[in-house]
């Protein structure tokens, strides 16, 4: 049977004894999961908590029960909640989809009580390979490589520390539930050691409601391999073949691929066959995923995920199978709707990971709103939980969003993905956007020589990043898109006007010329560059000195909140928000924040003609630049004041001395009193 053949199978079979879907999670993968109930035919539901009133999974669902509070001990952690909302809503099965319940066989056990079905494997099963010390006791009765270490899970810190140190460090301490780099440490030293090891445990009971944890020898520099298996609980398993998930930062997977890159064949076959083997050899009922750790030429079982991953999109664009499909018929049937010679991988997959946090920050994660999310032109699959305006919560995971592409081969694939990275737009927090383009450029991800601790080891030496200049063309854009906001403020004061108090553009004879004057200064990262306008021309456009570089530019208004920047013969959409004080844009050149600060040396009026720096209104000297005698140069900072929290820099209208300084720091003033005066030269 060919590959279609197989997928055409599988959608012809109906769904027979589940009606109604209760999805017990949130955000993009529910909204996944609700996707492919529709599609065949399933009534769905799903769950939020005080926080989630509003997200999107609930919104795009349209059915929803509330747990309980934010935290998520209150309310996805929350059995009894979770089995009272099924049977509230009238659904007959559960989908645990990742993380929060997928892996608690507690609840499958009470789904079974309430007889409720739930999607995924059964709760005797989860408890034999569910937590990563059980998992490796059966690899080990299997037959299936094993990392050197402890035997099973652990609750008593003295024990743990005990065992770290009879062990040759380093020594990794993982939490026996969940994953994610949640409850995870590394022991280098002996020093801090019960500290790291209650932090660690503290941290795998906040998540995932257990604070065991195991201990076994750290290999720092391996490959991350995972199978994608499925089981019929009676013994019969196949694999959907494998996925590469070495690229991580924090233990956490960030970059994913299917098939892996460079594996040798009898390495892949061997990895493959174990996999197969323990999932058989446990009697595994529906979808999961058997991981592990390559070193050289030697694999070593990691753990079992019994339920959906992150990445699972990979293995479906390479296989053609819908994998939530495949769980809900299994759990329908009881059977495995295909054998292995159905499912055939072809090309290859990428999936990156987008997520609200600061790479140059070590990966620090970002809470709050989300102005702009907009995807609408990268040209790849998208799985996402959020939309514009939506807020990112402390309480819950940072992501915002999965991107994934295919090709024919692995290069194909990433080219996809890197051009569909270049055109995703998010705006109102910092993400690892940029970083995730660059990443896919690092030559150890173009030719597969990666290990897990790539990222991190390159963080380390480089230290605090420097932020990358941005281009012209944003530079233009935000100086334009001030000037449109500070003139809808007072719209009185026309380009028109004698003296224009944003620009200090004067009417001049001839063609129009940037004003010798600065009217801002745009400042990103540690860079500012003072911006000198010129009056709107016949054509719309505005003479530009940014800095040293001299610009003609127009931008205008689009439809959907996009604009077009005309600007130096060349054109660039962008997505722009802010006001006056910080701008926010994005483009097919990246992402760039500014902060906006008035530069009005001339916006007293025709007092700096004279050479009298007035204040352009009341505020605080909090700065004073220059001191009497001294040479300044035309648009050099003189004095500097603060009004309703804003810096206004006051600076000389020509090349010359300052004659005379009529205030000092900590001075009120009032709006055009003369605050120095400047000799021209």
């Amino acid at each position: 049977m060919s590959q279609t053949e197989a997928v055409r199978q599988l959608e012809t079979r109906e769904v027979q004894r589940i009606h109604k879907v209760l999805i017990a999670n949130r955000g993009e993968i529910a909204c996944r999961i609700a996707r492919t109930c529709r599609k065949l035919g399933l009534a769905v539901a799903t769950v939020h908590s005080s926080a989630d009133r509003l997200a999107r999974h609930v919104r795009e669902i349209g059915e929803s029960v509330e747990l309980g509070a934010a935290a998520p001990s209150e309310s996805y952690l929350n059995i009894d909640a979770l089995v009272a909302a099924a049977k509230r809503v009238g659904a007959d099965a559960v989908h645990p989809g990742y993380g929060f319940v997928s892996e608690n066989a507690a609840f499958v056990r009470a789904l079974d009580a309430a007889g409720l079905t739930f999607i995924g494997p059964t709760a005797d099963t989860m408890e034999r390979i569910g937590g990563k010390a059980s998992a490796k006791i059966e690899a080990t009765r299997l037959g299936v490589p094993v990392i050197p270490g402890g035997e099973g899970g652990m609750t008593d810190p003295a024990e743990v520390a005990r065992l770290v140190r009879g062990m040759e460090l380093p020594v990794l301490l993982k939490a026996v539930a969940g994953g994610g780099g949640r409850g995870m440490a590394v022991i280098e030293t002996p020093e801090g050691l019960d500290a790291r090891i209650e932090s660690a445990m503290r941290e795998s009971e906040k998540a995932f409601g257990n604070g065991e944890l195991i201990v076994e020898r750290y290999l720092p520099r391996v490959r991350h391999i995972e199978v994608q298996v499925a089981g019929d609980g009676r013994g019969h398993a196949i694999h959907l073949f494998e996925r590469e998930c070495t690229l991580q930062r924090r233990h956490q997977k960030i970059i994913e691929e299917a098939p892996s890159a460079g594996l040798k064949t009898r390495l892949r076959e061997a990895i493959l066959a174990d996999a197969v083997k323990l999932a058989g050899g446990v009697n595994y009922r529906g979808l999961g995923t058997v991981e592990f750790v390559v070193a050289g030429d030697r694999h070593y079982f990691l753990e079992v995920n019994p339920r959906l991953q992150v990445e699972h999109p990979v293995t479906e664009e390479v296989t053609g199978l819908d994998l939530v499909e495949l769980q809900l018929r299994i759990a329908d049937t009881g059977c495995l709707p295909l054998a292995q010679t159905d499912v055939v991988c072809r090309g290859h997959a990428f999936e990156a990971r987008l997520c609200a946090e600061d790479a140059d920050a070590g990966f620090l994660p970002a809470t709050g709103r989300l102005d702009v999310v907009d995807f609408s032109r990268s040209g790849v699959r998208i799985e996402s939980g959020v939309d514009s305006g939506d807020e990112i919560s402390p309480h819950y995971d940072s992501m915002i969003a999965k991107l994934i592409a295919h090709g024919s081969d692995r290069e194909s694939a990433r080219r996809a993905l890197v051009a569909g990275l270049r055109e995703s737009t998010v705006i109102g927090l910092v993400t690892n956007l940029r970083f995730l383009h660059e990443l896919l450029e690092w030559p150890e991800t173009r030719d597969a020589s990666f290990h897990t601790r790539l990222i991190d080891e390159r963080h380390a030496r480089r230290g605090v990043a420097a932020s990358a200049t941005p281009p012209l063309e944003h530079l233009s854009a935000a100086a334009l898109h001030w000037l449109a906001q500070r003139r809808a403020e007072s719209p009185e004061l026309g380009c028109w006007t004698l003296w224009d108090g944003f620009t200090g553009w004067r009417l001049p004879s001839g063609p129009a010329q940037a004003a010798p004057l600065p009217a801002l200064v745009l400042k990103a990262g540690g860079a500012e560059w003072p911006v000198r306008f010129s009056a709107r021309g016949v054509d719309g456009s505005i003479a530009l000195a940014l800095g040293e570089a001299l610009e003609q530019a127009t931008l205008r208004a689009l439809a959907g909140g996009r604009h077009l920047l005309q600007c130096g013969g060349r054109a660039l959409e962008l997505t722009i928000i802010g006001d006056a004080h910080r701008i926010e844009l994005s483009s097919a050149l990246g992402s760039s924040v500014f902060t906006c600060t008035p530069y009005l040396g001339g916006a007293s009026g025709d007092t700096a003609a004279d050479g009298q720096l007035g204040a352009p209104m009341m505020g605080k000297v909090v700065a004073v630049k220059a001191q009497t005698g001294a040479r300044v140069a035309l648009g050099q900072t003189v004095i500097v004041l603060e009004s309703m929290k804003m810096e206004l820099h006051v600076s000389a209208p020509f090349e010359g001395t300052l004659t005379n300084l009529r205030c000092k720091v900590g001075d009120m003033v009032e709006r055009h009193q003369v605050l120095a005066e400047v000799t021209a030269a």
